[in-house]
């Protein structure tokens, strides 16, 4: 028979569920990623106590999942609050302000060692988020380039930003044409010294 399950609603639209945590400094926008994830509305958000947690149903590679994200607190008092929430977290979202260095030294010197004390999943996925990118008005890509990840993302990205912005665009093509026409010059001027030297 069916399980039991499928008379609760919103169980049974679903494959998988997991369980996601954002932590990372007070202010840098952890509240924000996730009411701009689970609505279209963007709102001042004051700052989370405690813990807080929303449900996003969604499809990822053709299977529904139903991911609880936890939303953390970054202030330093509620730091003994949040170690029983690592329990059982499939991924951990670790966030900084891209405009506030000492929020991206926090998460090497502050939370990935909190991440390493209380994680109870060792395979548990970490993704590093940049927030606030729109306040240095430029394009963000994390990269190595020692694996090569993202490398080639990095300048394509790149140049299809410059191709979109039509004065740039302009100037790239007449250069494109410039060269086409000094080629072209180049063909027709006969070797110096003549051809019957």
């Amino acid at each position: 028979m069916g399980s039991s399950l499928n008379n609760q609603g919103v169980s049974s639209n679903y494959d998988l569920s997991f369980k996601v945590l954002l932590i990372g400094d007070s202010g840098v926008g952890k509240s924000s990623l996730l009411v701009s994830f689970i609505s279209s509305a963007l709102e001042d958000l004051a700052p989370t106590i405690g813990v807080d947690f929303k449900i996003k149903v969604l499809t990822v590679g053709g299977k529904r999942l139903k991911l609880t994200i936890w939303d953390t607190a970054g202030q330093e008092r509620f730091r003994t609050l949040t170690s029983s929430y690592y329990r059982g977290a499939q991924g951990i979202i670790l966030v900084y302000d891209v405009t506030r260095r000492e929020t991206f030294t926090n998460l090497s010197d502050v939370w990935a060692k909190e991440v390493e004390l209380y994680s109870t999943n060792q395979e548990c996925v970490k993704m590093l988020v940049g927030n606030k990118v729109d306040k240095l008005g430029c394009l963000f890509l994390e990269c190595s380039a020692k694996t090569r990840e993202n490398v080639e993302q990095c300048f394509e990205e790149l140049a299809l930003k410059i191709m979109e912005v039509p004065s740039l665009l302009e100037e790239g093509s007449n250069v494109g044409k410039k060269n086409i026409l000094r080629q072209k010059q180049e063909q027709r001027t006969p070797p110096a010294g003549g051809c019957c030297a």
